[in-house]
């Protein structure tokens, strides 16, 4: 379905963005992707992408750093030949704190990563990206499911959300589509390192399919949106939560 296309994927060594990665080469696609420090786990997609006869190439790097994300988008161009996918899904989190007590520098770090890298690479993609592309952000169901304690996280995927809203609206004259995916609460480590045992069982609880979100039903929502399938559907954010809402 993606034979030819050219994509790029942030955050893509680990848990929802090596599903990603994975889904887009198997469904024909090249993959450019990032990953911030774990050099072996990179190179644990790289390998089951090729094993799989597909190809995917990993380049490390600080999204918070301010020429970062241009920067990538620039490599991954000139090592792919083009662009015609985007999916922006690298995040940090943070502790969780009240905001009465939270260090402005908590902030200025999740918003340059969740919500300032998203605004640099989606402006590339403005400029470069091919005619009938797709662009997909990750969000998360937190923003309309807010919890105490993490303002800043909560702030940047609000932030990104109506970015993809304006992207949508900008691009479409040229037929790329730009959405949001939302998971819930999705099996990974980031989710379990946040969360204590008993939060889990009470969201599992909760939700309707009565289990977590696994990394590929996720990645299942983002190879509909960026195959031709996903052709008709922009702007919106698909709220991938096993019926959470």
């Amino acid at each position: 379905m993606l034979e030819g296309k050219a994509a790029v994927v942030t955050g893509g060594s680990r848990g929802i963005g090596r599903a990603i990665v994975e889904r887009l080469c198997r469904d024909g696609a090249k993959v450019v992707f990032t990953y911030a420090t774990n050099e072996e786990a990179a190179a644990e997609v790289v390998r089951t992408v090729q094993a799989d006869g597909g190809h995917a190439h990993a380049v490390r790097l600080d999204l918070a750093d301010p020429g970062g994300p241009e920067q990538l988008m620039k490599t991954a161009e000139a090592h792919l030949g083009g662009l015609d996918i985007l999916v922006n899904n690298a995040a940090t989190v943070h502790t969780p704190t009240p905001l009465a007590e939270t260090d402005a520098a908590v902030f200025d770090n999740v918003m340059a990563v969740n919500a300032r890298s998203v605004f640099l690479t989606i402006r590339y993609a403005a400029r470069q990206m091919r005619d009938g592309g797709r662009i997909v952000n990750i969000s998360s169901l937190n923003t309309v499911r807010p919890a105490p304690g993490i303002g800043p996280y909560v702030a940047s995927k609000g932030a990104l959300e109506q970015l993809t809203a304006v992207a949508a609206r900008e691009l479409g004259p040229r037929g790329i589509t730009v959405n949001t995916v939302s998971p819930g609460a999705t099996d990974t480590e980031m989710l379990h390192g946040s969360n204590p045992p008993q939060a889990l069982q009470a969201v599992t609880g909760m939700t309707p399919l009565g289990r977590l979100g696994q990394p590929s039903d996720v990645a299942d929502v983002v190879g509909f949106l960026v195959g031709p399938d996903g052709r008709w559907v922009t702007g919106h954010n698909l709220r991938a939560t096993g019926g959470l809402a």
